[in-house]
């Protein structure tokens, strides 16, 4: 089984919830589709064996029911605190349905409407939602206002889905949506912008470049390194962080510790983290689960002398998302392996394929997450794995950088 988590972000672009995307076997994309108990409880036990908590952390998760699921006293097994039920968009209406939704909701379970694209006047489920869901591409803005006064007057909440660009978000924000769903937080919004790197972000590529030279010096490295007071503390912090332990106390012998390639690394994500600071945290979170992601996705499939490589490249892979820069203009002035500059840049080469992966995962296109899975010799099983250890890690990487 996979499980894939997608965030839905509130107007100022914090993290509100995840929408939980499931496969259950092969052309399964979500909740919808189930057909039996036997399907109900591998999702719930998915679930409680991986802990909702790790998946969510403590946002909301945004489960999909249908007319068979809904009707399962798995429903009441999760916390109606932490969850809302989202109802699909082509379940049949019914006597029972509207009895039973009724009765989730006076347990204190939030209701959503999924890809809303009913009459919202006459729509039956209307009177019992919390949350209405449009999916921008089959209802694009200009052809709902009537709907979205009408929802925003009973009191609804509005949650725009499939928003891609930031002139998208900004527009329905504006038209009264307070909660969007989309990649439009990882892609760069570039508008006439030039890349002009801050002295912090100097400091950070010449560490970059001493550490890729033909005979990196300790001494300089650390000399760079000790200009920067909060560099300094941050460094000692992760490296500490890594060694469990054992007292690291200066910057030449956390170099000496953890090693050039695993320093590379530490550099790589406070460098990321500088950067990305007026951006929502929840963009350096997603390099985070793909630094560690793609490290692991490396392993698994035997591309052992990669793996530093594949996480270098998980994590700058959202830099032009960071920087509102193409990333052709990002990665130029920084030194990294040709390999991460073909994957990145090119979309070509052997860790491309580990790329497209993590994000057909993130997305939920499973079809194409076997396609890849078996081109990199990649078990099913491990995949959801890795990815779920991903999203712990990056959680605690956050807290030690903060």
């Amino acid at each position: 089984m996979f499980i894939a988590r997608q965030p839905i972000f509130n107007a100022q672009l914090d993290v509100y919830g995840y929408e939980l995307l499931f496969r259950l076997h092969n052309h399964s994309t979500h909740f919808g589709g189930m057909s039996s108990q036997g399907a109900t409880a591998m999702v719930i036990t998915g679930l409680f064996e991986s802990g909702l908590e790790n998946l969510v952390e403590d946002k909301f998760a945004f489960i999909n029911f249908d007319e068979i699921f809904i009707h399962s006293e798995a429903v009441e097994l999760i916390d109606p605190e932490r969850m809302i039920v989202e109802m699909l968009e082509n379940i049949e209406v019914s006597r029972n349905l509207v009895e039973r939704l009724t009765a989730i909701k006076d347990k204190g379970y939030s209701i959503a409407l999924d890809d809303f694209a009913q009459t919202y006047q006459t729509y039956p489920l209307t009177p019992l939602a919390d949350i209405i869901k449009y999916d921008l591409m089959v209802t694009p803005l200009d052809t709902i206002t009537d709907d979205v006064l009408a929802g925003l007057a009973q009191g609804k909440t509005l949650l725009a889905e499939k928003v891609e660009t930031r002139d998208e978000f900004l527009k329905a924000k504006d038209l009264g949506f307070t909660l969007f769903q989309g990649f439009f937080f990882s892609k760069p919004h570039i508008a006439g912008r030039t890349f002009r790197a801050t002295p912090s972000q100097l400091q950070y590529l010449q560490l970059m470049t001493e550490i890729n030279a033909d005979e990196p010096s300790f001494d300089r490295l650390a000399q760079l390194i000790e200009q920067d007071v909060t560099l300094t503390y941050r460094l000692l912090r992760l490296a500490s962080f890594r060694a469990g332990s054992e007292s690291i106390c200066s910057i030449k012998f956390a170099l000496s510790y953890i090693g050039l390639r695993e320093f590379e690394r530490w550099i790589s994500i406070l460098m990321i983290h500088e950067v990305s600071k007026d951006k929502p945290t929840e963009l350096i979170k997603l390099s985070l689960i793909r630094t560690r992601f793609a490290e692991s996705l490396a392993k698994r499939s035997g591309m052992h002398e990669w793996e530093h490589d594949a996480a270098l490249m998980g994590l700058f892979s959202v830099l032009d998302a960071i920087l509102d820069q193409p990333m052709d203009v990002v990665l130029a002035g920084i030194a990294l392996p040709q390999a991460i500059l073909e994957a990145l840049i090119n979309q070509q080469g052997v860790l491309f394929p580990i790329q497209a992966l993590m994000v057909a995962y993130e997305k939920g296109e499973w079809c194409l997450v076997e396609e890849l899975a078996q081109f990199l010799k990649i078990e099913d099983y491990h995949i959801y794995h890795d990815y779920r250890e991903a999203i712990a890690w990056a959680s605690r990487i956050v807290c030690n950088i903060a």
